[in-house]
């Protein structure tokens, strides 16, 4: 099953699939032409929409390529919090010119209809956030000739990748940007998420499945770290952000290295499930407060952040990044690939002349 994924890229390096219009057609083709595996994010996308940029990809590459799925949300119990938020963020609205967003816009992102699409349109890879799929939906893909990939953020939830029938599981340690693929989200766990190398380990022990790993990677040594620890590939979103095939707003690019954003921490301000970002007024003044209602909260601050990114206001958007964000490199994407393969590739060389020397 491992080779069944890695047979598919030649360089061990999988470009996260980074939703609200970063993934676009242009990043997945560049990086998948250099090597790499390249994804396209369907989050928060008509199944039309991601339909048509499929068939764009297709148009920009041969290479495979992957699609991200958000799993549909539960209903929660801060349901009454959310009333309370959007009274909360009436000045960011005055602020901004704008109206709040309607926060019982769907909670299932469209699930059943994007993932027709992969079945009647199968792609190489798909993977899934916040959540595990029924096994009825993965043996599908499989039988489609998808290979599923799904993330985890402990070793409990990469045991329930297993046993549903995934081909592989994207460990995600706490220091990924954007939001943590939690499969429960519950308030209690909020702050105790495991660092990736440790989350290895754990995962590793638990689970016979290939690992993807996910988490603050921006250099080859450290994808040469994270196959030593056990994975067969490393999954990097960040990275990826700062190259100028990405979709994120200039802004954002910048706030990567901008000295002003000196940490990342993990937020439910934008969309009210944990995220982490680049601390910013926004985070600063609403995270303490916002509620534990996903997709509520993100229904709700999406103009906000629209406005906050059309007017190139950094302090009101959501600048997703990892906790390596201030090693973003501005690289076109096939470059970045060749990149971190080198750094890669050097750095297995001198692990092998450590070993040599004993």
């Amino acid at each position: 099953m491992s080779s069944a994924l890695t047979d598919l890229f030649p360089h061990p390096i999988v470009q996260a699939p980074m939703a609200g219009g970063v993934s676009v057609p242009v990043l997945a083709a560049a990086v998948s032409e250099a090597g790499g595996l390249g994804f396209l994010a369907a989050g928060y996308k008509t199944a039309d929409g991601l339909y048509q940029e499929i068939k764009q990809l297709r148009s920009l590459t041969s290479r495979p390529f992957g699609v991200n799925l958000f799993m549909p949300q539960p209903e929660h119990a801060e349901s009454g919090a959310v009333e309370v938020y959007a009274h909360q963020l009436a000045g960011e609205a005055s602020w901004y010119d704008t109206e709040l967003g309607d926060p019982d816009s769907g909670r299932d992102d469209g699930y059943d209809a994007k993932l027709a699409v992969l079945l009647d349109n199968p792609v190489p890879v798909v993977s899934f956030h916040f959540g595990v799929p029924r096994r009825e939906v993965l043996d599908a893909l499989r039988r489609a000739g998808t290979v599923t990939l799904v993330t985890a953020t402990t070793a409990e939830e990469a045991l329930a990748v297993e046993r549903a029938g995934a081909d592989a599981v994207i460990v995600q340690g706490v220091e990924a940007g954007g939001h943590q693929g939690t499969h429960r989200d519950v308030r209690e766990t909020d702050g105790t998420g495991v660092g990736l190398l440790a989350l290895l380990a754990q995962v590793r022990e638990t689970v016979g499945l290939p690992l993807v790993a996910a988490g603050g990677l921006m250099r080859g040594g450290q994808i040469a770290a994270v196959l030593a620890a056990g994975a067969s590939a490393a999954q990097l979103g960040t990275a990826f952000l700062a190259t100028p095939e990405s979709g994120a707003p200039a802004v954002h690019k910048q706030a990567l290295t901008n000295p002003l954003f000196v940490r990342t921490e993990l937020t439910r301000a934008f969309s009210g499930r944990p995220a982490r970002g680049l601390v910013n007024r926004f985070l600063r003044e609403h995270g303490p407060y916002a509620p534990a209602a996903y997709p509520e909260v993100h229904h709700l601050t999406a103009p906000l952040r629209r406005a906050a990114a059309k007017a190139g206001d950094a302090q009101g958007m959501a600048l997703w990044a990892g906790q390596g964000h201030r090693l973003a490199r501005e690289l076109p994407a096939g470059r970045l690939v060749e990149v971190l393969a080198d750094e890669l590739a050097a750095a297995r060389t001198v692990l092998s002349s450590w070993g040599g020397a004993r």
